[in-house]
């Protein structure tokens, strides 16, 4: 009896390793299963590249991105209307599943939105908006001093249906003078301007806010650009003398943009130190024919 309890006992180990062997055998059956099935991260999760125009996605090194090149996922991609460009050929999704689920949240619009001071329609200050009902982005790049580039972030509900991942944002209601104009040499202080936005702005997390319309003619997003303070840059820009208030259309901001600018000038701050708070030109879009008419530009 003492020998069989012995030769038991000794047998114990390996049948505990027998007994934990088919459990490590179903798990490794259920990665290799679950990896042929999804992929270690999905083929939507593979990087991409997208210029700041066009309407096509690239490989790295494809010649349409010469001017620029903004990496994606091929997910976000094609869930932006992308399409695959047809000379480089980059992969494409083959599986509904690789493109992600979206809720496709409300874009934030201020002329909507409730004041949290009046509870009435529409924001009565830029400085009242809600940075977490706004959209995310990162700035990838800059134009001059009132137009960017940003990768939309696709959060949790989704990227809105409206916006491409990847978006030209115009900054409502803000001029800045002008260095890239085809038709215009570059004016005074376009540069300092052009120089604060990039350093304040460029790689960085921005929150958007829209208005009345979304794009202008180009097709540029209009929208207010939020830091992650909670600071509208918007209005730091006239605050600080490097913008003008872009007064030729309304917005829902426009006599709190116009006082910035007041207070700009009459501190002669940026655009206005010369003397008697006037830059010496005229706002950039308009001109003033003989019979004293404005006309656009």
């Amino acid at each position: 009896m003492y020998q069989l309890q012995e030769r038991e006992a000794a047998d114990l180990p390996l049948r505990r390793r027998c007994l934990r062997t088919p459990h490590k055998l179903f798990l490794l059956i259920g990665l290799i299963l679950s990896f042929a099935l999804f992929g270690a991260d999905g083929e939507g999760a593979q990087t991409v590249y997208v210029a700041n125009s066009g309407r096509s996605y690239h490989r790295e090194g494809c010649g349409s991105l010469r001017r620029s090149k903004i990496a994606v996922t091929l997910a976000d991609a094609v869930h932006s209307g992308y399409a695959p460009c047809s000379i480089c050929k980059p992969p494409v999704l083959v599986r509904e599943r690789d493109v992600p689920e979206t809720a496709n949240p409300p874009l934030y619009r201020v002329h909507r939105a409730p004041d949290p001071q009046s509870g009435e329609e529409g924001l009565g200050s830029y400085a009242r908006a809600d940075l977490r009902r706004m959209v995310r982005a990162e700035v990838v790049g800059h134009v001059d001093g009132d137009t960017v580039w940003v990768r939309i972030a696709s959060g949790n509900g989704g990227t809105p249906a409206e916006l491409r991942v990847v978006e030209t944002v115009r900054l409502l209601g803000v001029d800045t003078p002008e260095t890239v104009h085809p038709n215009r040499p570059v004016e005074r202080f376009g540069k300092d301007a052009g120089d604060f936005t990039r350093e304040r702005l460029f790689g960085r997390t921005v929150y958007l806010a829209f208005d009345w319309d979304l794009r202008d003619r180009y097709g540029r997003l209009l929208a207010y650009v939020y830091l992650s303070d909670g600071e509208c840059f918007n209005a730091l820009l006239i605050r600080e003398g490097y913008a003008y208030a872009y007064t030729r259309f309304t917005f829902q901001f426009i006599d709190e943009f116009r006082s910035l600018e007041q207070e700009a000038r009459s501190k002669r701050r940026g655009l206005w130190r010369t003397s008697g708070g006037d830059p010496g030109l005229p706002k950039p879009w308009v001109l003033w024919t003989l019979s004293g008419a404005p006309t656009s530009v």
